[in-house]
């Protein structure tokens, strides 16, 4: 009789793969004044989007995010990964798997690239290769993509990655300035997309 192994810290899920042109990796020590450099270039941008981009975080700050993010992947609760480029190194942008339902195998894409890489088609690319990650490594049921109804870019992400819009959560969030708003629900269900 065999035992199905249900705690997924006991999960061997690989750290790295990779798109035609973006290196996806689990953070690392020492990548916190790379992600800080990205955010501070990138923040007028994020503000709107990202609660956590209201303040430019220290280096500091920034390596204590990464060092919390690699413990939550080694415990298996967010998998946050990280953007490269393949050719230069340059790291680009971040996404990765949140809202873990390893019961359901239900995992939620995030994403937010750097804005002098914006509008080249990478995040569209590593979207796709997290998603093929999730279906054949996490064995994914359902990956979901949530975003802010005015933010045209994330949508247009989750629609060119082949996700359905399966309905919008109205004045689902409060703004920074305490206004409401809407939520897009994008998706991709074993059986029906893959």
């Amino acid at each position: 009789m065999s035992v199905q192994i249900t705690d997924p810290i006991l999960f061997s899920i690989p750290e790295s793969f990779e798109s035609n042109r973006v290196l996806i990796r689990a953070p690392l020590e020492e990548d916190g004044l790379k992600v800080n450099e990205a955010i501070k270039e990138s923040i007028e941008e994020l503000r709107p989007w990202m609660p956590w981009a209201q303040h430019i975080s220290t280096v500091d700050e920034s390596e204590i995010n990464i060092r919390r993010a690699r413990l939550a992947f080694l415990e298996r609760t967010d998998l946050r990964l990280l953007l490269f480029l393949k050719e230069t190194g340059k790291f680009i942008g971040s996404s990765g798997l949140h809202r873990l339902d390893w019961q359901a195998r239900k995992f939620e894409i995030g994403y937010w690239m750097r804005t002098s890489f914006t509008g080249q088609g990478y995040m569209t690319e590593s979207v796709k290769a997290i998603t093929h990650y999730a279906i054949h490594e996490l064995k994914a049921n359902r990956i979901e993509i949530r975003c802010d109804s005015r933010n045209t870019p994330s949508a247009r992400v989750a629609e060119r990655s082949g996700f359905t819009l399966e309905g919008v959560l109205r004045k689902e969030k409060c703004a920074e300035d305490g206004s409401l708003r809407d939520t897009m629900i994008f998706s991709k269900v074993r059986g029906v997309e893959f």
